[in-house]
C-alpha cells in the first residue's frame, strides 16, 4: 500500500479514536445519577476496581482499550479518580497476557521455548510485583492521585489542555450528528445514552485494532530487521527503544510479542529484553495521554498521569532489585518446558481465575 494512502488511513483511524473518547463521555450524561452510583458501588472496593482492570485487560487483550475506557467513564463523571486508578494498575498486569500467549506458539522447540517464555513472562512478573509494592501504598497515601493531579493542574495552568481544543472542536460534529441519530433507538425520538455509549465502544475498538494495524505494519516492518545487539547494546538504549515503538505503535503487546520470538531464536537475552519490556511498558500510557486531553476533563488528564506515573515509580523501585522477575520468570521457564501443563495453568489462573474469584469475594 502506497504510503500516502495508509497516512491517510491513519489520520481516519486517529479521529475515530478521539470520537469515541468523546462520544462515551456524552452518552453517561444521559444515564442520570443512579447509573452512576450503581457503577462507582460497584468499584467503591479498590480491590475489585484493581481485578476488574486485570480481567478487562486479558479478555481483550488491550490495555489501551482498557484505560481509554477508564479515562472516558472520568471525563463522563460515571467514576472517579480513586476509583479509577486501581483499574489502571490492573491493565498493566492484563495486558502482559498477550505476549505470554505468542511464546507458547514455541512450545514444541523446548531450547525454545524456554527463552521465549521467559521473556514473555519477566514483563508479567514485573507488573505484578509493581502492584504488590505500590497498590497498599496508593491506598494508604493516595500519592498516585495527589502526584497526577498537581501535574494535571500544572498542565491546565500552563495551558496544555486548552492547546487540544482544536481536537474538540474537529470531532465535535460527528459527535452531535450521532447523538442526534441515536434518537431512532428510542420510542421518543431523544438521544439515548445506550445507543452512544455501544457506539462509542464499537468505534474505539475499531479504531485501535486498525490503527495498531496499520502502525505495525509502518513501523514494526521498518525496525524489526534492526532488533540486534546494536540497538540493545545497554539498559538505556533498550528502555528508550521500548518507549519509542510502543508510543509509534500505540500498543505495548505488540511491542512485547515481536521481542518473543527474538529471545526464542536466541538474538536477544532475557537481560537484554527486560528493559525493552519497561520501556513498553511507560510508551503505552501514551494512548490514555491522548485520550484524557482530548476530553479536556482535568479528572481524566489526572488519571492518565497517574498511569504514567505508576509505570515510572514502578521501575524506579525495582530496577534495582531486577534479579528477581528475572530468576522468576527463568525459573517458571524451567517448570514449563517439564510440563507443558504449566504455562496453560499459568495464564488461566494469573489472568482469569484469580480476577473472578477476587472479585465474587470482594464484591
Amino acid at each position: 500500500m502506497h504510503p500516502l494512502i495508509r497516512l491517510i488511513i491513519l489520520l481516519g483511524l486517529l479521529y475515530i479514536f478521539f470520537v469515541s473518547i468523546s462520544l462515551m463521555g456524552a452518552s453517561f450524561k444521559f444515564f442520570g445519577k443512579d447509573f452512576a452510583q450503581q457503577l462507582l458501588t460497584t468499584t467503591a472496593n479498590p480491590f475489585v476496581g484493581l481485578f476488574i482492570g486485570v480481567l478487562s485487560t486479558a479478555l481483550v487483550q488491550s490495555s489501551s482499550t482498557t484505560t481509554s475506557m477508564t479515562v472516558g467513564l472520568v471525563a463522563g463523571g460515571a467514576l472517579d479518580v480513586a476509583r479509577a486508578i486501581p483499574i489502571i494498575m490492573g491493565a498493566n498486569i492484563g495486558t502482559s497476557v498477550t505476549n505470554t500467549l505468542v511464546s507458547v506458539g514455541h512450545i514444541n522447540r523446548e531450547d525454545e521455548f524456554k527463552r521465549a517464555f521467559s521473556a514473555a513472562t519477566v514483563h508479567d512478573f514485573f507488573n505484578v510485583m509493581a502492584v504488590i509494592i505500590l497498590f497498599p501504598l496508593q491506598l494508604g497515601t493516595n500519592f498516585l492521585g495527589i502526584s497526577s493531579e498537581f501535574l494535571a493542574h500544572a498542565l491546565q495552568d500552563s495551558g496544555g489542555l486548552k492547546l487540544i481544543n482544536p481536537i474538540k472542536i474537529i470531532v465535535k460534529p460527528t459527535v452531535s450528528l450521532i447523538q442526534q441519530y441515536s434518537g431512532i433507538f428510542t420510542s421518543s425520538g431523544d438521544p439515548s445514552g445506550t445507543a452512544m455509549l455501544i457506539i462509542s465502544v464499537i468505534l474505539l475498538f475499531i479504531a485501535l485494532r486498525y490503527l495498531v494495524v496499520n502502525l505495525k505494519a509502518m513501523v514494526i516492518g521498518k525496525v524489526e530487521s534492526f532488533f540486534n545487539e546494536t540497538l540493545f547494546r545497554n539498559a538505556g538504549r533498550a528502555l528508550v527503544l521500548g518507549i519509542l515503538i510502543t508510543v509509534a505503535v500505540q500498543s505495548s503487546s505488540i511491542t512485547t510479542s515481536v521481542a518473543v520470538p527474538l529471545a526464542g531464536a536466541g538474538i536477544l537475552t532475557l537481560r537484554q529484553i527486560f528493559p525493552f519490556t519497561l520501556g513498553a511498558n511507560i510508551g503505552t500510557t501514551v494512548t490514555a495521554m491522548l485520550a484524557s486531553l482530548v476530553t479536556g476533563n482535568l479528572a481524566a488528564v489526572t488519571v492518565a498521569f497517574a498511569h504514567l506515573l505508576f509505570n515510572i515509580t514502578g521501575i524506579a523501585i525495582i530496577w534495582p532489585f531486577k534479579q528477581f522477575p528475572l530468576m522468576l520468570a527463568e525459573k517458571l521457564a524451567e517448570y514449563s518446558v517439564k510440563s507443558k501443563f504449566v504455562p496453560l495453568l499459568y495464564v488461566l489462573i494469573l489472568f482469569f481465575i484469580i480476577p473472578i474469584i477476587l472479585i465474587y469475594v470482594a464484591g
